[in-house]
């Protein structure tokens, strides 16, 4: 199947801790085979002989036993422990490696991806699907293959021993395919409908953790209750479906594995009756049965383990062949020196073919270092028009320039280290407020984030913090105020020290105190910097030397402050309307 050749990809540079797993393996299985053989050899050449004393029998009992047990002592656990710590050691290479590559990907995955996809589900399935898949390297690679051995040993030690009881021993062994087959053949997609229905509860859990205070405000603990529990109820379904599935087929394995001995035990006892068998070779073969049958038992196991472990696999390959909606030009270049021109030129953008464009042909020049503020009602595309600019979309048609060339033509992550963001609700890591400046800079000295800090009217609130600079924020910056948050935020613009800035509503929803600090610090932020900036409030904005007005995914004024109070067309209107409400 192409999924498990695409694994055995991550599998193939492990293949030699593979193969000398297998062989420690065969031994530490082979080893146990020899106890029937044990059985066979006390009752027949020991017990059962009457021309040797007991004394006799008893030495020569003793030190057959006695090399059994250094066998069992001395040799087998330290076989054991390498058989297991190898299959162990690899399997999670394996999985790190697949982590690795997966986290690589969805760093690679467009804004557009992320829209449509729970974060709960890209989780279940670098997390728990792919830790399914360790159980197709443990027993798939490994434990089939041992246990395919100590059937085949079995088998030969069998044929030696004798050859109609031993074809007596496999009757049951075509019925036992025949179930595995017909059973197993509908497992993979129920499995998969499992896992999927499981995924679906970790989302909507995920989401729910994460909003919990949205529902203890409003107090629909009860709605969220009944929701959680048509997710879990169909997650118990899909369970129980494979539940019933799997257990009738180990209820007819297990039966025909189960008949295997009583009709051995029938022929053979006949045999010895009749005196064609010893009684030490009957119960030789009851252990071989045993053993024989153990191992096809475990495969049916085995069967239901890496059915769900292919199932992961399919999500697992199924997230990492998401396409990139953006990706470097086969001949991309890496800008050096960024003056910070841009140019849209006639830019049109849909986030859906499909769908109406949120901005129809868009036209504007800005030059290096120049200050230009979008405003407009929501929705009108101000978001969506900044965010071409780091090309977290593409334009659907036209183009933006950056110092005159096209940013398709430039590579993705140094055209972004070009440029710098402070949103209105910026991202911390739950991590130390020093690690969430260093973002801008992972590189940086501890003095320069100290600089960074202080230009951004940071380093005070910080400093009283209970471990200053070392305080950890708690998620997504939980443990700040808005304020506080924004000013961190910036300080790692500062020490990114961009030349292109992106202000996106940055000072909204703060106090006047906080809006006050933050303001100034934007204002030297965007000093000698080509700077847009998306705000409501349209008093914040009257130093920018343009401001657009964009209004229907179309700019419908454009102009200084001044001019467009003079034109007083829309952008006069709002902003009368703002200050009467002041």
């Amino acid at each position: 199947m192409g999924v498990i050749r695409r694994y055995l990809k991550f599998v193939k540079p492990y293949r030699w801790r593979i193969f000398w797993t297998l062989i420690i393996g065969v031994i530490k299985f082979a080893i146990p085979l020899l106890i029937p053989m044990l059985m066979k050899y006390v009752i027949d050449d020991v017990i059962s002989v009457e021309d040797m004393t007991a004394a006799e029998k008893t030495t020569r009992l003793f030190w057959t036993m006695g090399i059994m047990f250094i066998l069992f002592i001395v040799i087998r656990p330290p076989v054991e422990y390498f058989r297991q710590y190898f299959a162990q050691w690899t399997a999670n290479k394996v999985l790190y490696d697949i982590r690795d590559r997966l986290f690589t990907h969805i760093q690679k995955l467009s804004f557009k991806f992320y829209s449509n996809t729970r974060a709960g589900e890209i989780i279940s399935r670098v997390i728990n699907d792919v830790e399914q898949t360790k159980d197709f390297v443990i027993t798939g690679l490994m434990n089939l293959w041992l246990d395919a051995a100590t059937v085949l040993i079995a088998i030969g030690i069998m044929v030696s021993l004798d050859v109609p009881l031993t074809l007596v021993s496999l009757a049951v062994f075509p019925f036992y395919i025949i179930s595995v087959r017909y059973f197993f053949g509908n497992l993979r997609k129920l499995t998969r409908q499992r896992s999927q229905a499981l995924a679906q509860v970790q989302s909507y859990l995920h989401e729910r953790v994460a909003g919990m205070s949205l529902i203890k405000s409003f107090a629909i603990e009860d709605h969220e209750q009944k929701r959680f529990d048509q997710n879990n109820r169909h997650f118990l379904n899909k369970a129980l479906i494979h539940t019933s599935w799997t257990a009738k087929a180990f209820s007819v394995v297990n039966t025909i594995t189960d008949l295997a001995p009583l009709i051995v035990i029938t022929y053979s006892g006949y045999q010895v009756i009749n005196g064609n068998l010893s009684i030490g070779t009957l119960v030789a073969f009851m252990g071989y049965v045993e053993r024989l049958y153990n191992p096809l038992r475990r495969l049916v196991n085995s069967s239901t383990t890496l059915t769900q472990a292919i199932a992961s696999m399919d999500r697992v390959f199924q997230l990492a062949d998401e396409k990139y909606d953006i990706e470097d030009a086969p001949n991309a270049i890496e800008p050096k020196q960024v003056r910070g021109d841009i140019q849209f030129d006639q830019v049109t953008f849909a986030y859906d073919e499909k769908e109406k464009p949120v901005l129809e042909n868009i036209n504007l020049q800005v030059q290096a270092g120049e200050t230009i503020a979008f405003v407009g009602m929501s929705g009108g595309g101000k978001s969506t028009l900044v965010s071409l600019i780091p090309r977290f979309y593409d334009v659907s048609s036209g183009r933006v320039l950056l110092d005159g060339r096209d940013i398709r033509q430039l590579k993705v992550r140094s055209l972004r280290d070009k440029i710098g963001m402070v949103l209105q609700d910026n991202i911390l890591f739950s991590e130390s407020v020093k690690a969430n400046i260093l973002l801008g800079k992972p590189d940086a000295t501890d003095e320069e984030v100290y600089r960074a800090a202080k230009a951004a009217n940071a380093h005070d609130f910080i400093m009283n913090l209970s471990k200053g600079y070392d305080t950890t924020v708690g998620e997504r910056g939980v443990k700040l105020s808005g304020g506080q948050k924004q000013r961190i935020a910036i300080a790692r613009v500062f020490l990114k020290n961009p030349p292109l800035l992106i202000l996106d509503e940055a000072t909204s929803a703060l106090d006047l105190e906080s809006e006050h600090l933050i303001q100034e610090a934007l204002d030297v932020l965007a000093k000698d910097r080509t700077t847009f900036i998306i705000a409501h409030r349209l008093s914040t904005i009257t130093h920018a030397d343009r401001i657009v007005l964009i209004e229907h995914g179309r700019i419908t004024e454009i102009g200084t402050h001044e001019e467009l109070m003079q034109k007083q067309g829309n952008y006069y209107r709002l902003f009368e309307v703002q200050q009467l409400g002041v």
